[in-house]
Formats: structure tokens, C-alpha cells, sequence
């Protein structure tokens, strides 16, 4: 997903991945294929993108010009397996330019044990699987690890009335993929050892613990839980002591009717402990690298995280149209850091827009606005940090010092098809 680039041209192997998928699931019915308890299955996207993104004199479609720039999203294989209480899921994607592992786990579900995951899976943080979002820009919490992300480990969920618990062990990240960067061909924003300028990246996320409970209030329509996340960092050599993270979270789902309300409120500390470097200067503690989509970058490594997300569904509005969803979604990194005597500038993140469904297809309208999003508009950002490659002299819109703290919008629709 991440790019600043105007134009993005496609793998070959991307696109013969997405010639073949669109034929099979023409040959199959647009459903996939079921052999038994095994379902294989996967989807392609791709995003009209058109927003605040420098532009050049190429006279080429670009994201900041031309018409705005058809792309390339993301091409995967599902496969799941269900039978006799015993589970599994797979999950393989390929990006422009890199590709990796999004879920790969083993399992057993029943009334009396509960249910079980082994293997790559998503950690129980926080409001629901993907955070307190509903477009597909998700929100803040996503950007830090926070949201929808893949350890692995083993996790255990089970019910008890109207009490739903949730408990997760896990002894490492997601394994990185293929791309271009060291340690960031992966899906979930995760802390690595990749140094970026004068930031060391020195550190890996190893043993986590995760405990969440949601009880659901029946006559408020509303779901209320609280999260809690410890991580153990391990020191990758001699520039930094190991350390600790923690994350702590209270959050509400509620859905009245065709109106969904989701409210989270999370606070967050990764807690880096740098030593003193060569030339007696101990790097800034208040930033930590983290990285996703081939691409590593500093992030504030404390903060709070205030989000909502609000939506109104409309059944089959026409005979064409299973669901049209409308949605507004809030989030800030409240940021407590600050580099060279300057505090950091906040990261907000505002989407409206809608998703679409109709059969297999899947498609999100959305428009964001963000001042610290990287993701979202590059105007005025210089990731150029000087002949000393400091951090400091960089202004990039971001999660992290966000020197570049202006305002910068994306028009973007996500066409998503499901077979």
C-alpha cells in the first residue's frame, strides 16, 4: 500500500497472478473452489488514486495529476479448512514489488473448549479485527501496531454469557517477506532492526502477552471492553539495552439499528532504551523504527490514541446493490515526545466515504485528509536528512516527529474482488 511515487507500474508476476485469478474464478463460478473441508479462494484489488502528491511533467497518469492513477492494490490466495471442530487458514499476498505471509494457523473450536489458534494470527488488541474503522485507510492505531496484526503464537477465545475473553501468547513477529527492505516486507506495523538516518533501528519484538475482555450489554446494543498488550524488545546489539512495551486499551461497539458506533481509547509506550553512541550522543528515546509494505520509518514511541467511527448501512437500496455503507472515521496520535527542543506535531488521520457491495465485488469511496499520515498526500514532505543523515533534518508528514505538519488530502477507490 505504501508508495509516495506518481505512477506505480505492476509486477509482471502481480499481474499474470491476477489474469489467472480472474480466469479460475470465471471457471468456477465466482465462488472459488471447495475440495471437501478445503476452500481456496483469494481476491485482487486495485485503487484509483488522485490527491495532494507532487507532481512532474511526464504527462503520465500520477497520483497528484494527469486524471489521478489507476493501481495496482494487492493480489492474494485464501485457503480455509473446516471439520469436525478442527480449523485452519492461510493467507498469501503479493504487492508491487514485495510479498509475504498475512496468515498461516492451525485450530479447534467447540461449545465446550472454546476456540483455539496456533500459528500466524491476528492478535486480540482493541475494538474488533481492524480496529475502530470502516474505510480502507483503517485508522491510526493500525499505523503502530495496534490494529489488525499478525503474530505469531497461539491464541485462545472463549465465551461465558454474555462475556467474551480473549488470551494470547506470542514468541515472535510476523516473518518478513520478499522485498527490498531488510525486515519490513510484512503486513503488520511492527518494531525493526532497520536504522533509519541516525535513528538505530536495534530492536525486536519477541515474547507478547495479550488478555482482552468485551461484555456485551444486550439492552444498549453495545459491546464494552478493555485490551491490555505486553511485549518484551529485544536488543539486536551493543547500541541499546533490551526494554519493554505495554499498551493498554478501553473500547466500545455499539449498533443501533443500521447506525454502527465504534469508540476506542488506547494508550501506547514501546519504551526504547538507546546508549550512548561512539560520539557520546545517546539517540532520541522518544522515537522507535517501525515498518510495513517495504518500508521502515521512525514512529512516536509514546502517544495516546482517541478514535471513532461511525456508520449508517442501507439494505439493498437498489436490486443491484446488496449494501451501501456510509461512514465518517476519526483518529490522532496524541503524541508525548519531542526532538532536538521541539514537541511533535500530532498525526490525525479523518476519512468519509462509503463501501459498496455487490456479489463478489467489494469497493470503498473514501477521502482522506491527514496531517501525519504518510499514506495519504506527500506535498511538501522531504525525506532528505542532510550528509549527516539525521532524522532531524528530515519534514516528512508522519507518525513521527512530523515536521512536515500540513494538512494533505487523497481521493481514493479501492475496486475489490472476492472469489
Amino acid at each position: 500500500m505504501y508508495s509516495n511515487s506518481s505512477t506505480i507500474v505492476p509486477t509482471r508476476l502481480a499481474v499474470g497472478l491476477a489474469a489467472l485469478a480472474l480466469g479460475l474464478s470465471s471457471a468456477w463460478g465466482f465462488g472459488g473452489i471447495d475440495a471437501g473441508p478445503l476452500s481456496i479462494g483469494g481476491a485482487i484489488r486495485a485503487s484509483y488514486v488522485q490527491g495532494d502528491y507532487e507532481k512532474d511533467d511526464s504527462g503520465a497518469p500520477q497520483r497528484g495529476g494527469n486524471g489521478g492513477n489507476f493501481e495496482l492494490d494487492t493480489f492474494r490466495i485464501n485457503l480455509d479448512f473446516d471439520h469436525e471442530g478442527w480449523l485452519g487458514k492461510a493467507e498469501y499476498r503479493w504487492y508491487d514489488g514485495y510479498n509475504f505471509l498475512h496468515t498461516g494457523w492451525v485450530g479447534y473450536e467447540s461449545e465446550k473448549l472454546g476456540h483455539v489458534e496456533l500459528g500466524l494470527n491476528r492478535v486480540p488488541f482493541g475494538v474488533g479485527a481492524y480496529g475502530p474503522a470502516n474505510s480502507w485507510f483503517f485508522d491510526q492505531h493500525y499505523y503502530v501496531g495496534l490494529a489488525d496484526h499478525m503474530k505469531l503464537g497461539v491464541k485462545f477465545t472463549r465465551s461465558v454469557g454474555d462475556l467474551t475473553l480473549d488470551a494470547g501468547y506470542y514468541f515472535r513477529d510476523m516473518p518478513n517477506g520478499c522485498g527490498a527492505s531488510p525486515h519490513s516486507a510484512r503486513y503488520a506495523f511492527t518494531v525493526v532492526d532497520e536504522d533509519v538516518g541516525d535513528i538505530p533501528g536495534v530492536y525486536r519484538e519477541t515474547h507478547q502477552l495479550n488478555a482482552r475482555a468485551i461484555y456485551a450489554i444486550e439492552k444498549l446494543k453495545t459491546d464494552v471492553g478493555v485490551s491490555a498488550q505486553w511485549t518484551r524488545m529485544d536488543a539486536q546489539d551493543s547500541r541499546a539495552k533490551d526494554s519493554d512495551a505495554y499498551a493498554v486499551s478501553a473500547h466500545t461497539k455499539s449498533t443501533f439499528g443500521p447506525v454502527g458506533i465504534m469508540l476506542q481509547l488506547t494508550s501506547y509506550d514501546f519504551d526504547p532504551d538507546y546508549r550512548v553512541d561512539a560520539d557520546g550522543v545517546r539517540p532520541s528515546t522518544d522515537l522507535v523504527n517501525m515498518g510495513a509494505y517495504d518500508f521502515a520509518w521512525p514512529v512516536a514511541s509514546k502517544g495516546l490514541i482517541p478514535s471513532m467511527a461511525m456508520s449508517y448501512t442501507i439494505k439493498e437500496p437498489v436490486s443491484w446493490i446488496d449494501a451501501i455503507t456510509f461512514y465518517s472515521d476519526y483518529s490522532v496520535i496524541v503524541k508525548d515526545g519531542s526532538l532536538d527542543g521541539t514537541d511533535f506535531n500530532d498525526s490525525t488521520l479523518f476519512v468519509n466515504g462509503m463501501s459498496i457491495a455487490r456479489g463478489n465485488w467489494f469497493i470503498y469511496v473514501d477521502y482522506a485528509l491527514s496531517d501525519g499520515n504518510y499514506f495519504v498526500g506527500n506535498e511538501g514532505d522531504d525525506y532528505g536528512m542532510g550528509d549527516e543523515g539525521s532524522y532531524s533534518q528530515a519534514a516528512v508528514g508522519d507518525f513521527g516527529a512530523n515536521r512536515n505538519d500540513k494538512w494533505n488530502g487523497r481521493f481514493n477507490i479501492n475496486f475489490g474482488y472476492y472469489f
